[in-house]
């Protein structure tokens, strides 16, 4: 009876390594291939022979220009996921590049499979996420200056606007190599086919005339 407690723990041990999002690699390289007949099978994924790989391959030059922020919104996204990085593959983590317009905002979304950590490199950000239910969906926000780092838990809703009279730079780190993006506005009234009008207007309290209209924007997706 006294294992018990140690059995327990190495069971939740193992429980929380199975479930994991991004697991451990298996082997030293697997960078992504998509023609399973120049690949190999390692780790559930199909990887390039790691005898072909080359250093181009664990090499991304997507964050030399500026992103085209002349949109809606005044921000663009530029990511290093592994559909753009394939080196990546395994190696459970990502980037992105945010560029923002004076006023420019990254609507709030979310990340299901990654925490975001951000850094600031020019300009001034306003930036925040917001907790679960359980937590009583509280804003946590701070407003962030050059040099600056935040952190977006995994999964919460969160956004970062500018706020400066000048364009701004950041650049976020991800727990993930597909962390995933969900923005909000645009799952909600963007939805093809759309959701019911009975559901959004119940949900948010509103009139059908104001759900319509949402519905009937273009909602700009900056990633």
């Amino acid at each position: 009876m006294k294992s018990f407690p140690v059995s327990l723990l190495i069971l939740a041990l193992a429980t929380a390594t199975a479930f994991a999002y991004d697991p451990s690699p298996l082997q030293d390289i697997c960078v992504a291939i998509n023609d399973p007949k120049s690949a190999v099978f390692v780790n559930g994924e199909f990887c390039k022979d790691p005898k072909q790989a080359t250093a181009d391959d664990f090499t991304f030059m997507g964050f030399r220009n500026p992103g085209n922020t002349a949109n809606p919104l005044g921000s663009k996204v530029t990511p290093a996921t592994v559909n753009e990085f394939p080196g990546l593959n395994t190696l459970g983590i990502s980037m992105a590049r945010l560029d923002f317009a004076p006023g420019g905002l990254n609507p709030p979304h979310t990340h299901p499979r990654g925490t975001e950590v951000l850094v600031v490199i020019e300009g001034t950000l306003l930036v925040g996420f917001v907790t679960s239910n359980q937590l009583n969906n509280t804003l946590f926000t701070k407003v962030l200056y050059k040099g600056d780092v935040f952190v977006f838990p995994i999964g919460l809703i969160h956004f970062q606007l500018n706020t400066g009279k000048t364009p701004a730079l950041a650049f976020a780190g991800l727990s993930s190599q597909n962390p995933g993006v969900i923005t909000i506005a645009n799952s909600v009234f963007g939805a093809r086919p759309p959701i019911s009008a009975d559901v959004l207007t119940k949900a948010f309290q509103v009139d059908k005339k104001i759900v319509d209209y949402l519905q009937a924007q273009f909602w700009y997706d900056n990633n």
